[in-house]
């Protein structure tokens, strides 16, 4: 559905974008991630066909955005950071505004009708937008970017701003969207992807850094991961018993303990499993474990390790 080609944007000796390549398929909900100044924006805008990229194409639908932008974006639906909304028109007169400006050929009162009732407006579609909560005038955002009844719809930023109840009404319904569409959203709320998305494509400056599926993402960690264990026996036999596991690259005891527990932190060499080892370990020396999960593998961690990785390799690169 949306295909992304070797795509450069250059501004000067910078590079906003920098050999840029994805698929995202039909029915997908993407994520797409990144510290400010990374390239989202830049890839958003040219996917939507607002920006030229400097090489390199994005394909719609099959249809090349840059070759034939009107046909193109016959299958888009954008909604950006700050909603395009006229303040002065009722709902019910922006949605007919925008339907006209996109020349839709669906039947007007049945398609305007059911994009009111999926987001919500039925009850508003009357009020002047100046009036609404800003919670309503992101749903009117929504609304517009549904008239059509695009195949792909991207959102930028579409809960900023928005109170707790608000943020969840607006996730739950771009969960419900990608039912019948191809969603691509843009957040610095990582909570929001894990929450919406299947899969997460995170740029660095101006590269893709992770493409995985959202529940694969600890895959992309090489540097090890850590697990907090919780173990009933003497600190030192402990501490000398996990370390002499295979692939267990340092333990360290965090001084506090749950019950008569001790509470260690086991970090392993790249992405070595050792929680069977370590339960074994345990069960053979007879000293009660009562707990051990991963540390550091939550969406927000991962993505801090892998900009922080990426950045040490930018950086290793210009110093060679």
């Amino acid at each position: 559905m949306v295909k992304v080609e070797n795509l450069v944007k250059r501004y000067g000796s910078n590079y906003a974008l920098n050999d840029v390549s994805f698929e995202i398929g039909e029915g997908e909900v993407v994520g797409l991630l990144g510290p400010n100044g990374a390239g989202k924006s830049t890839a958003m805008n040219i996917l939507t066909g607002y920006l030229s990229s400097t090489s390199g194409a994005a394909y719609v639908n099959g249809i090349n955005i840059l070759d034939d932008p009107i046909e193109a974006k016959k299958y888009i639906g954008f909604l950006p950071e700050q909603p395009p909304v006229y303040p002065d028109m009722t709902v019910l007169e922006y949605l007919n505004f925008v339907y006209e400006l996109k020349s839709v050929k669906l039947d007007r009162e049945g398609h305007l009708g059911e994009i009111l009732s999926v987001v919500k407006l039925t009850d508003v579609k009357d009020r002047l937008i100046r009036n609404l909560s800003k919670g309503y005038r992101q749903r009117v955002g929504i609304a517009q970017a549904l008239v059509g009844d695009p195949k792909v719809i991207i959102f930028d930023e579409p809960t900023v701003g928005l109170d707790p109840k608000q943020i969840l009404e607006v996730r739950n319904l771009i969960r419900n969207l990608g039912q019948r569409h191809t969603v691509i959203l843009s957040t610095h709320i990582l909570a929001e992807v894990q929450a919406v998305c299947e899969r997460v494509i995170i740029i660095n400056k101006g590269k893709i850094i992770a493409d995985e599926r959202t529940e694969d993402l600890t895959k992309t960690i090489e540097d090890g991961y850590h697990y907090e264990v919780r173990v009933s026996g003497p600190t030192g036999q402990v501490i000398s018993a996990l370390k002499k596991i295979s692939g267990v690259k340092s333990v360290e005891p965090t001084g506090t303990k749950d019950g008569d527990a001790g509470i260690y932190v086991v970090e392993t060499m790249g992405s070595t499993d050792v929680r069977r080892a370590i339960f074994n370990v345990c069960a053979q020396n007879n000293w009660p474990m009562i707990g051990l999960a991963p540390t550091g593998t939550d969406l927000e961690s991962i993505f801090i390790r892998l900009v922080d990785r990426s950045d040490r390799k930018i950086l290793g690169g210009r110093t060679r």
